[in-house]
């Protein structure tokens, strides 16, 4: 203990008055003598901060120092004590706050991470990386952009050590780049990671969607650096228009690139895209890469699948054929120089784009209200006009891929593609034929060989006709135009007449229509001697006249019986 009453063990000494420099304070609050005075300290106002010294049990550190006494004699415990118990009030205000502080950060952070999952599902995560740069963010169309910008960018320099050079694309090389398979794998990297997809600390790398044709890559450095007397080719297949059907090219041996360095610098872009990779090469002498047979036998396997009849329909009353030269152009054979044989696929991406292109033109149709002629107690008595449900193609992807199978696996059944229909709807007229002006309707007289045109009970004109022969006799019955030509090659068992004008078919084959060529069978109203194979034998002008007034639908009745002979 010093001299001064505290332990010497490092704990702060209480502090001195501001107001008396030199002053201490003793226990109770008094001031301690200094120079010879002694003074009453002034801090016993209750609003102002009084000092306090207690005995403090040692523990911790100082557990043990200074005395042996266990009792209250250790050391001392100095407290500051506010007015009111300011200090704690404080305390516990700055908790609060705090803790309000820590929420809200919380909340933001939350907030954040679902907006991100919001941002970032369709477009590629954080992390993604395509070669050496990232892509997050980028959309679908963007990441196109990218990918074929990239694949621009590829190149390979290929030299040999005859100081001969080229910078190769990948496509001269007979590298073939799927660039939706390559967006798709962008768009679905980091997907297995779930919450943590957008995690940017977490990377992954995505490489080019590629196939390689070893033929085509061989063929490009052999024309590139092999004289052409020297090259080595392999046998090919190739689509001819004018045969339409694949047919065969033969190779032969000779000198040619080993593509070993080749095939490794294309390996090195299609993990980087966008790079320039060096790739030295060598020669050798090889033999014929693919021999005539094997090319025989691709070739016939890609005759047999164009052979095939892909017929797709819309569900309703429309269907398309693919016709086989577009077939043939979704072939796409691989050769595989190493192994000597060409392999034959179809080019899915090709045939998708087809299809999104064509199906729409070839099956959607609109829909057409279904016209109905009704007598008084609404019974249908003919349809003018035939209703047709509206026809949309839709998700056309899926049927691609039905396409894809049937050419796989060889079948010829109909494929029904995706549609929505709209069914159409019916509108009826109910017709009157018995009050005055009505609806229009004709009577075929065989017994007086003429026709009537009414409309309702009016009587409008009257025209001299001549019906069907005794073999081939006009039928009686209750019938409607059902469909006219203003021309028509018309043709039976033992008949053509060419260029028959202003025909309106009522039954079957029976009709009216203009028969120049039978004036005098008009005139005399004989169907006996200069009758029809059964239509009603009309002048052209009458015949016009049928055809341009009485619309689809109108009602014709045949009645009477077939004359002996003239009947004028």
């Amino acid at each position: 203990m010093s001299d001064n009453g505290y332990f010497d063990s490092g704990i702060p000494k209480p502090p001195v008055s501001r107001g008396s420099q030199g002053q201490k304070f003793n226990v109770d609050g008094n001031v301690s003598p200094v120079n010879g005075e002694t003074r009453r300290g002034d801090y016993s106002n209750d609003t102002q901060s009084t000092m306090q010294f207690s005995p403090l049990r040692p523990s911790g550190q100082f557990a043990g120092r200074g005395t042996e006494d266990s009792g209250d004699s250790g050391l001392g415990q100095f407290e500051v004590q506010h007015g009111d118990g300011m200090a704690k009030r404080h305390g516990h205000v700055g908790l609060i706050v705090t803790l309000v502080m820590l929420l809200v950060l919380v909340a933001a952070a939350v907030g954040g991470f679902f907006a991100a999952q919001s941002y970032f599902s369709d477009k590629a995560a954080p992390g993604v990386m395509f070669g050496s740069r990232s892509v997050a963010g980028q959309s679908a169309a963007q990441l196109t952009q990218t990918v074929k910008s990239a694949v621009s960018d590829s190149k390979v320099e290929v030299a040999d050590n005859a100081e001969q050079d080229t910078k190769a694309t990948l496509k001269e090389l007979g590298v073939k780049v799927d660039v939706k398979a390559t967006v798709n794998a962008l768009l679905q990297a980091k997907s297995s990671a779930g919450a943590l997809r957008i995690n940017p600390f977490q990377r992954q790398q995505v490489s080019l969607v590629t196939s390689t044709d070893d033929s085509a890559m061989s063929d490009y450095l052999t024309s590139t650096f092999v004289k052409e007397g020297e090259r080595a080719k392999a046998s090919t297949i190739a689509y001819d228009k004018t045969s339409q059907k694949f047919t065969v090219t033969a190779g032969k041996e000779g000198k040619a690139p080993k593509l070993d360095t080749v095939k490794s610098a294309v390996a090195k872009i299609v993990a980087n895209p966008g790079t320039t990779v060096s790739a030295p090469i060598s020669y050798g002498s090889v033999p014929m890469p693919i021999s005539e047979e094997a090319a025989q036998e691709a070739a016939d396997t890609a005759n047999q699948r164009i052979a095939q009849s892909v017929t797709i329909n819309n569900g309703d009353s429309k269907s398309f054929t693919i016709p086989a030269d577009v077939v043939a152009g979704w072939v796409d054979s691989s050769s595989d120089v190493a192994k000597g044989t060409i392999t034959i696929q179809y080019d899915s991406e090709a045939m998708s784009t087809y299809l999104e292109s064509t199906l729409p033109k070839q099956l959607d149709q609109d829909a057409v209200a279904q016209q109905d002629i009704k007598n008084a107690q609404g019974t249908v008595l003919t349809v003018t006009t035939k209703g047709v449900n509206g026809v949309k193609v839709t998700n056309i992807a899926t049927t691609a891929q039905k396409v894809l199978d049937a050419l796989n696996n060889g079948s010829t059944e109909s494929i029904a593609a995706q549609t929505t229909v709209v069914k159409y709807k019916t509108e009826s007229h109910v017709a009157d034929y018995t009050k005055a002006n009505g609806d229009m309707w004709i009577e075929v007289d065989r017994s007086k060989q003429t026709v009537t045109v009414y409309k309702g009970s009016t009587k409008v004109k009257s025209f001299n006709v001549c019906t069907g022969k005794d073999s081939t006799q006009t039928d009686n019955g209750t019938f409607y135009v059902n469909i006219k030509y203003q021309t028509q090659d018309m043709r039976g068992t033992d008949y053509l007449t060419k260029g028959v004008k202003w025909i309106s078919y009522f039954n079957g084959g029976e009709g009216f229509h203009a028969a120049p060529w039978n004036t005098v069978g008009i005139a005399t109203g004989d169907p006996v001697t200069h009758g029809s194979h059964g239509c009603v034998n009309m002048l052209t002008a009458d015949a016009q006249w049928i055809y341009q007034n009485a619309g689809v639908g109108t009602m014709v009745k045949v009645i009477g019986t077939q004359p002996t002979g003239a009947v004028r």
